[in-house]
């Protein structure tokens, strides 16, 4: 599906680049002298001649967010000059567009791009309606360009469809009246994803971004293990290919059109050796990337040289990391953190001569979306619009809380809003006409954010609403009972630290009296203890049946839990915001909000 034409563009667009780490003044050393029109840097965005200055900003992993975020998901670290850090409130689809509008200022060419993950696990503003809001968001940002991301999918490829051309929700309807949605002004690109039926790209797989002879490609893909972090009615019919073999083919492409420079939007991510935002990840200068982990170094070390730079996302981690492409020049990788707390600022110097990126003299940094600078008027409107239609559901109170509750923004295996959910999901599938659940598991990836005690609008502190609730359970999964074996049982426990979990570990949520000891001391998965997993008390029976409630994402195996999905004899249940919301009118009033739980279930050895 071709995107639409974008509106009120001056600059006609269709890919891009950049990479490394070097002072204008060594770039400007470098040059040649007999370079027509060339004389010295004159500031950001400048055309001097046969050199050009392009400016490229880019964000990710936004999933709706149109409000500041609140609590751990709504601050970023910082590293202070006497090398302590401290915590900076940030993010705000108003404060975005305020950073973005400021940082553009004085840059004649500047492009907007995205690496996935825009829409889906929304919070309510959004979600409830579909994430219509947001895309008309993206679309007042001036976003040039986006890859898609695994969530882009949560709503399957029929929906994704709609996001890109507009129309209203087949069930839904048009939320205003008289409006039809109109879509997204931008390419979502999806280089890695086919029909299987055709073998053809489900949407454009790169866009040439182009200005006054300036041209920069860009290539979107997203992980090639989609498919194992949506549920399967998500992706049905779509196959997901290897990052770098399609990067790589349609950097070929672009060359034969005659575009050099390029830039990989990859929905694919690492992990930085620190926390802080702004992190010198690359302290001993070398370009080496050791500075960051994961799944985005291989794919950085194997995408063809040809392609300038890399910005990526899902790991919802900032970095500005250097990383050798496969001719051992280092290539610059960039992430911006999540839910718009951040934006990258990069400055690609581009040869009118070669047409191609000049590699030393790309500079890139993140920056803070502060609270600080005024908020955009145009974005206030658009989500106070949002806010008047979704009042009468947003502010029904669903509970009380005493205290924080962390979810997303816990760093334990085991976190304490992980335990309310299971809880809840075991007393709401439990009783014998509801599934017969003897126990619940609950997927960490699934919980979306904190339950925070401050209150976030007029309800008042410790008052848990439904808006609040909706962000904390986004996706509507609906509850699943199952006959699971003790061994399978036994062994989706070991697949938390083993298989595709092996390097970075999904630890699930567990219901009260399910215990087990956590050694990560141990490797693979001999870090689950053998003889430790018991049920109030009684050690897990391998032949034994046990009824085991959880979502439909981890009942069709999701996040590399194959034997979740052994289970039979299903019983389909309540949704998960559904079960989630009744367990806090259960346990909670606002004479005995909930306590904070102990987190006591797992014991881990460190």
């Amino acid at each position: 599906m071709a995107a639409k034409p974008r509106k009120n563009k001056t600059a006609r667009r269709v890919l891009a680049a950049g990479a490394g780490l070097v002072t204008v003044g060594a770039l400007v050393a470098a040059m040649p002298s007999a370079g027509a029109g060339v004389d010295t840097f004159a500031g950001h965005g400048k055309d001097w001649g046969r050199m050009v200055d392009v400016q490229l900003l880019s964000f990710n992993d936004l999933h709706g967010t149109l409000e500041p975020p609140a609590g751990s998901s709504g601050q970023v670290t910082r590293v202070k000059e006497d090398g302590t850090t401290e915590k900076v409130d940030a993010g705000g689809v108003e404060y975005l567009a305020t950073h973005l509008r400021q940082a553009r200022q004085g840059n004649r060419y500047s492009i907007t791009a995205a690496a996935g993950d825009l829409i889906g696990a929304s919070p309510l503003l959004s979600g409830l309606f579909h994430d219509e809001p947001m895309i008309g968001a993206l679309n007042k940002l001036d976003l040039d360009v986006t890859s898609v991301g695994n969530h882009e999918f949560d709503e399957g490829a029929v929906e994704l469809a709609r996001m890109q051309n507009g129309g209203c929700h087949p069930t839904a309807g048009c939320y205003v009246k008289g409006k039809t949605f109109q879509g997204a002004d931008f390419p979502y690109l999806a280089a890695n994803v086919t029909k299987e039926k055709t073998g053809k790209p489900l949407l454009d797989p790169y866009f040439i971004w182009e200005k006054n002879g300036v041209r920069i490609g860009f290539i979107g893909v997203t992980l090639e293990g989609t498919p194992n972090v949506v549920t399967a009615e998500g992706v049905k019919g779509l196959k997901f290919g290897d990052e770098v073999e399609t990067i790589n083919k349609y950097t070929k492409i672009l060359e034969r059109k005659g575009v050099k420079s390029i830039v990989a939007l990859v929905h694919e991510g690492g992990m930085p050796a620190s926390s802080a935002y702004n992190y010198n990840c690359d302290g001993d200068g070398d370009g080496d990337g050791e500075g960051v982990s994961g799944a985005i170094v291989d794919i950085a070390k194997n995408v063809s040289p040809q392609v300038d730079a890399l910005v990526t996302g899902h790991t919802h981690q900032a970095y500005v990391c250097s990383i050798p492409d496969p001719s051992g020049k280092p290539r610059l990788v960039t992430s911006a953190s999540s839910f718009g707390k951040l934006y990258t600022d990069t400055t690609l110097t581009y040869d009118r001569r070669t047409k191609d990126i000049v590699r030393t003299a790309v500079a890139s940094a993140n920056h803070v979306v502060s609270r600080d600078v005024p908020k955009a008027a145009d974005m206030t409107k658009l989500i106070g619009d949002w806010q008047t239609l979704a009042a009468p559901i947003a502010n029904r109170p669903q509970g009380w809380i005493a205290a924080d509750i962390n979810g997303r923004g816990s760093t334990a295996y085991e976190k304490p809003l992980g335990d309310v959910i299971a809880d809840a999901q075991l007393e709401g599938l439990a009783p014998a006409d509801k599934g017969g659940a003897q126990l619940a598991l609950m997927n960490p990836g699934g919980i979306r954010a904190d339950l925070v005690h401050k209150a976030s609008g007029a309800e008042g502190d410790g008052v848990v609403t439904y808006g609040e609730s909706f962000t904390v359970q986004p996706f509507t999964n609906m509850m699943n009972v199952v006959d699971l074996s003790g061994a399978n049982l036994i062994a989706a426990l070991k697949q938390q630290v083993s298989g595709s979990n092996l390097n970075s570990v999904k630890i699930l949520q567990v219901s009260k009296g399910l215990t087990y000891t956590l050694d990560m001391t141990k490797t693979g998965a001999d870090r689950v203890v053998d003889g430790t997993i018991k049920l109030n008390g009684a050690a897990i029976d391998p032949s034994k049946t046990y009824r085991v409630a959880m979502n439909e994402f981890l009942a069709g195996g999701g996040d590399g839990f194959a034997a979740l999905a052994t289970g039979t004899n299903k019983l389909v249940g309540a949704s998960d915001l559904d079960v989630f919301n009744a367990y806090l009118a259960a346990h909670s009033s606002a004479a005995a909000p909930l306590a904070v739980p102990a987190a006591d279930r797992i014991t881990v050895v460190q």
